[in-house]
Formats: structure tokens, C-alpha cells, sequence
């Protein structure tokens, strides 16, 4: 049974509008310190440095995969679906709430520096010694554990899982429109009450009626045109970079023994690979850009002007380069040394195509690897994968693109311009 507020709670958001909460458990949630924490971490990273309104939160994003759950569940039980299992509802609700409340400061670029999950921090948090963990041992006490299966992936009902984690759910869907809006841009904006209204629990699975099918390729494509002109985002890319690359420079003067003129004990616990979940909850991007702050400071050159440069976005310029031009780097690279750089930091090749994406992946259910596939219910009720009937998404399954770009810092390089070889000057439009 569930235990409901006296009176239901509403958050005004300026993507849906208003996010209801009727549930005290919920209620309970979102007042921890580990949820709350989320005010304290952009959804976007360092994108805001590319686009100036990309200031929202992971707090407000996993409110609005609430909402959006809320939402299908409440679909499927005014419409009576049998296949729905009405006891999972408040599994679902707090899986979609918590999905995210274990990333950390920039969220995937400090994962890719630390080799960390925020999966996985996530379960900790559900699961240690926590606000989050004594609000749902309240509900029951292995409560704790079927939120943390959710997230893992591995709960006993796909059904529950698709919710949060398919190539369909309210994770996604709430992305795309949330960033669309705080960027100023429409290529993520959708139908999502059209979507809402053609889900369907079906044999343990979410379906869609297949008359949806074409406000589905509409997501899809928005979806697309987000990670081309937004996520991956050449400027977003050059500010990730330097993130990066201070943090690779703090952990090599840190295993250095090198002393430090200011260290939090939580980013000391980062550095030395050891951080525990008492001092990761603490991290944030108050206390990173705190660091960075001071490490600008420091006596370490390199370390100082990484820390500047993100600090006031003097970012380091980038051109596009022709990936099989090797040879080319190599002499790029040595030149960078003999003008005094450091080819290790001051040059840098980046593509897009290094961070995991697809469109869209027809993919097969039974591959636990994989986010299942989308698949369309018809009215004599068999199951057919999207691409299949779809043209625009069979077009766009399994497609990889991406740009080779060559960073490095223009104004150091500038000074020394006529010691490059004109090739290089040429390739770097200096």
C-alpha cells in the first residue's frame, strides 16, 4: 500500500509544465542530502561554456524522468492494461528519481578520467549507509535492493527496467526536450504527449501502438540532430578537453608526491583512486571549480594555466583534420617541442565517434548487452522491430559519424608561428 501525502506536492518546471508528487516516499527522496546534492551538477557539464543557458541540473532532469513515469504508469492504469504490474509502481517511480543521483561533478568526463560508473555510484548510494537507503528500507527492506536491480539492469520485470533504460524511456526523453530548451535550440523537441499516449504494456514488454510510429521517428531524429549540433559540440569538446587534462595533471603531480598549496580531502580521495562513498557525496562542482580556483595558483605551470583557461574559457582552438594525415601529427608534434610545448597537453586529436553513441539500434531482446529494441504493436497484435516498417529509421540504425578536429592552445603558438613549417601553419589556419 502506498503511503500518499495529505496534500500532493507541485514543482513548476518550465519543460512539463508542473511535476506532481502524491507519493510520500517520493516526497521523502527528494529531500535527502544525496538528491539534493544534484542542485550542486549541471545535466549539460561543461556545454554551458558553448551555450550560456545550459545551466540546468541533474536535480531538475531526474525530477522530470519522475514526471515523465509518472505519467506512463498513470496511462496504463486509466486505461486498465492487464499487462501492467500495478505493484511495480513505486519501484519505478524511485528508479526513474534516483537513476542518476550517483554522477559526479561533470558527470561522463570525470568518469572517463577516473574510469568510475555513475551506475554504480548510484547503487551505493541506494544501497550504503545513506538518506536515500533509510527513505526505502522505510517501504520494505529489501526495498533498497529492487531499486538497485532496476538500475542494474537485472530486475526480474523487463517491463520495469524499460522504463528507465531502453531506446524509448523517460531518461531519454526528458534529456532531449530539457536540453533543447535551456540551450535555445528545437532540434530536440518532440511530441512527447503523442508518445505517451501510443505506449503500451505488452507480454512483459513496452510497445508501441503502431499508428505512433511516425512521432517515434520524430524522437529518434531529434535525438540525432542533438548529439550532432549539441553534445558533440567541437567548443563543449575543447572544454571537456581541458577538464581532462587538469585532472591528468593534478594525478600526475599528486603520484609525484608533488605538495599541493590547496587540496580538499575529497578530491586528495579522487586523485589517489580511493575515494569512498562518505567523501564522493561530498564532491561537487562548487568544490571542483573551488579547486580549480586555487589551482590556478599554483606552482606547477601547466597545472596553473589548464585552470585558468577553464576558468575563463580560453579554450583551445580547433580545426578539422584528415584522421589517415599521421605523419603529418608526428612532425607537428615535434615542432610543438622544439617552440617550447608540451605535445602531451598542448595537442590534442578528438573525435566524436570515441564516446558510445547510436541513433538507434534494431538489435535483438534477448541481448542483455544491449537497450531493447523499439517495437511496433498492430492492431492484429504482432510485434514488429521499428526499422523494419520504418524507412527514416532504418536509414539512420547502427549509424556512426563523426569529425577528426585538432586542438591545441592558438595562443601560444601564435608567438612562434614563424618557426612552424608552412604545411603546419596551413592545416592550423594560423
Amino acid at each position: 500500500m502506498l503511503k500518499k501525502l495529505l496534500e500532493e506536492k507541485v514543482f513548476k518546471d518550465p519543460v512539463h509544465h508542473s511535476i506532481y508528487v502524491q507519493d510520500l516516499t517520493i516526497w521523502k527522496l527528494i529531500n535527502t542530502p544525496e538528491f539534493q546534492r544534484l542542485r550542486r551538477i549541471r545535466q549539460l557539464g561543461t556545454s554551458y561554456l558553448t551555450f550560456h543557458g545550459a545551466e540546468h541540473s541533474r536535480f531538475s532532469h531526474s525530477l522530470g524522468v519522475y514526471e515523465i513515469t509518472r505519467k506512463i504508469i498513470s496511462q496504463f492504469e486509466r486505461n486498465g492494461y492487464s499487462d501492467w504490474p500495478q505493484e511495480e509502481k513505486l519501484v519505478s517511480l524511485c528508479a526513474s528519481l534516483l537513476h542518476d543521483v550517483g554522477h559526479g561533478p561533470f558527470s561522463h568526463s570525470l568518469e572517463q578520467i577516473f574510469d568510475t560508473d555513475h551506475e554504480q555510484w548510484t547503487c551505493e548510494i541506494i544501497l550504503g549507509d545513506t538518506g536515500v537507503n533509510r527513505v526505502l528500507r522505510e517501504v520494505d527492506p529489501q526495498f533498497p535492493a529492487r531499486v538497485a536491480a532496476v538500475i542494474r539492469k537485472k530486475y526480474e520485470k523487463p517491463i520495469v527496467v524499460s522504463l528507465v533504460s531502453s531506446q524509448l524511456d523517460a531518461d531519454r526523453m526528458d534529456y532531449l526536450l530539457r536540453d533543447a530548451y535551456f540551450t535555445g535550440v528545437n532540434y530536440g523537441t518532440f511530441d512527447l504527449d503523442r508518445i505517451l499516449r501510443v505506449l503500451r504494456p505488452y507480454q512483459g514488454k513496452i510497445v508501441v501502438k503502431d499508428s505512433g510510429m511516425h512521432a517515434v521517428e520524430d524522437y529518434l531524429m531529434s535525438r540525432y540532430q542533438m548529439y550532432w549540433q549539441i553534445y558533440f559540440h567541437p567548443v563543449t569538446r575543447s572544454s571537456e578537453i581541458i577538464l581532462r587534462q587538469i585532472f591528468r595533471r593534478a594525478s600526475e603531480l599528486y603520484r609525484t608526491g608533488y605538495e599541493f598549496a590547496f587540496m580538499l580531502p575529497p578530491i586528495r580521495a579522487l586523485l589517489a583512486g580511493n575515494i569512498a562513498l562518505e567523501q564522493y557525496i561530498k564532491l561537487d562542482e562548487a568544490m571542483v571549480q573551488t579547486t580549480f580556483g586555487q589551482w590556478s595558483e599554483e606552482r606547477d605551470e601547466l597545472l596553473s594555466d589548464l585552470c585558468r583557461r577553464f576558468l575563463n574559457r580560453q579554450l583551445y582552438k580547433y580545426v578539422p583534420l584528415n584522421p589517415e594525415d599521421q605523419s603529418w601529427l608526428e612532425e607537428v608534434r615535434q615542432e610543438w617541442q622544439q617552440i617550447g610545448l608540451n605535445p602531451e597537453y598542448h595537442l590534442e586529436v578528438d573525435t566524436p565517434m570515441d564516446s558510445p553513441y547510436d541513433v538507434y539500434k534494431p538489435g535483438t531482446l534477448p541481448d542483455a548487452k544491449e537497450k531493447p529494441p523499439i517495437l511496433l504493436l498492430d492492431e492484429q497484435e504482432q510485434l514488429t522491430e521499428i526499422s523494419v516498417k520504418s524507412d527514416i529509421i532504418q536509414s539512420i540504425a547502427g549509424l556512426h559519424r563523426g569529425k577528426y578536429y585538432i586542438y591545441y592552445p592558438e595562443d601560444k603558438v601564435l608567438p612562434h608561428v614563424h618557426k612552424l613549417r608552412s604545411e603546419t601553419r596551413k592545416k592550423l589556419s594560423i
